[in-house]
């Protein structure tokens, strides 16, 4: 999936605190360690204190490194696998150092997946409390056979002092605790993200709604201005028309006079509309029945071409109340929208479904061209357009007229791989 500005600053922030924390956690164990030591050793100290110490002084060397990659590479997922991945090996050897069976650092593990799931989700996650796992069990097991005895132990618990129950119900609550954790921290990142991304989502719907709310009310009246004297010269050349006697070179340059008066009336009409869109006459309605015979109408409108396939994906029937020319409006339009990002051969996908039962959301997605995000930033605002014949008034439409019924529209595109149009509309009780 590609990331958007805002999914990059927040996978960017989070990886800055996984390098920063992690350099944090050594500097802190080193502290510890040095002031052990001052109170403990007189002379050499234990192996395990150095190898611990080298650890620490690895994670800061290592941090280093990875501030370095980070600068190079700050949204690759394989980055963060890799630094996961190492961590999990230090903690196996924090664990192996400090009595394996009996080294309570084992809980570092669950803090490795649920840095995992921040990162990686679900899938990740999973991944890496396998890995953990793994290495956790092999440790375990290696050391009840006498492969892997710890370094230093002077209390003399072994898990080869311990019985095969007891090592295997503390391998696998371990493991047991790893899966858990994982799953139960993807699940909370996963619906953090998708609660992000409903507020972005709604934060800027409420931004095109205030830009355009401001550019409609400027536009209400420039509209009105302009459409005053166009009827004025439209009606002062029907006059001449009539009255003047025929000459061919006048009546061609009156006709073309006429057509683009014509023209510049219906622009001005749209822009109305845009500014101050009618309240028209909210009605419940059946949606699924409305949007049937929309899709119905457009599969034999030219612009349809015949090539293009249309695929409907109709749920139950749900009900909304809303004018029904407005609605139809809104369809047809997110309709030839998707039509027109198609050069020949292509599929327009129509699905409706509810959303937590207090809405119901239409989605339309085409396999077209696609669109930027230069172009996704600007396709709402009036007179934009990527087509040579369009007036770029019809989202700005689509948008002014939502916003009277309290909507939302939301898109995502890229280039290549199309365009999804989701509208938002409120659910309301079928009628008695």
């Amino acid at each position: 999936m590609p990331f958007v500005p805002q999914v990059q600053d927040d996978y960017t922030r989070k990886m800055k605190g996984l390098i920063f924390f992690r350099a944090l956690f050594a500097l802190l164990l080193l502290g510890s360690l040095l002031i052990f030591g001052f109170q403990h050793f007189d002379s050499t100290p234990v192996p395990s204190f150095l190898i611990i110490f080298g650890l620490c002084i690895a994670m800061l060397v290592q941090s280093v490194i990875y501030f370095l990659i980070y600068r190079r590479a700050p949204h690759a997922v394989w980055f963060a696998y890799l630094q996961l991945i190492i961590d999990s090996f230090m903690i196996t050897l924090i664990v192996f150092v400090t009595g394996s069976f009996i080294s309570f650092f084992a809980f570092l593990y669950l803090i490795v997946i649920i840095c995992s799931s921040m990162f990686l989700f679900k899938k990740g996650s999973l991944i890496i409390s396998m890995i953990c796992s793994l290495q956790y069990g092999f440790m375990i097991i290696l050391e009840f056979r006498g492969i892997l005895p710890p370094i230093n132990i002077e209390s003399g618990f072994l898990a080869s002092d311990f019985e095969i129950n007891q090592i295997l119900f503390k391998i696998v609550s371990t493991v047991a605790a790893c899966f858990a954790v994982a799953f139960l921290s993807s699940v909370l990142a996963e619906q953090e993200k998708k609660t992000k991304k409903e507020l972005l989502d709604l934060e800027e719907h409420v931004k095109r709604v205030e830009k355009t709310a401001a550019i409609g009310e400027m536009a209400a009246g420039l509209a009105h201005e302009i459409r005053n004297p166009l009827a004025s010269l439209s009606g002062s050349i029907q006059m001449l028309k009539e009255e003047i006697s025929y000459d061919p070179q006048h009546e061609k340059l009156m006709q073309i006079v006429l057509r683009e008066a014509d023209r510049l009336s219906r622009l001005v009409s749209d822009f109305l509309l845009f500014a101050r869109p009618t309240v028209g006459n909210p009605v419940r309605l059946n949606l699924n029945s409305l949007l049937s015979e929309t899709v119905e109408l457009f599969k034999k409108d030219r612009t349809c071409k015949g090539a293009i396939e249309l695929i409907d994906e109709l749920d139950s029937n749900f009900y909304i109340e809303m004018d029904p020319g407005h609605l139809k409006q809104v369809l047809w339009n997110l309709f030839l929208n998707a039509a027109h990002s198609i050069d020949e051969e292509g599929k327009i996908t129509i699905k409706l479904y509810s959303v937590k039962k207090t809405h119901v959301c239409i989605e339309v997605k085409d396999n077209g061209c696609g669109m930027s995000e230069e172009t996704l930033k600007s396709i709402f605002d009036p007179f934009f357009t990527t087509r040579s014949e369009g007036t770029g008034l019809g989202l700005s439409i689509v948008q002014r007229i939502l916003s009277v019924y309290d909507c939302q529209l939301d898109v995502e595109s890229k280039i290549g791989h199309g365009t999804l149009f989701t509208l938002k509309l409120k659910q309301v009780a079928p009628l008695p």
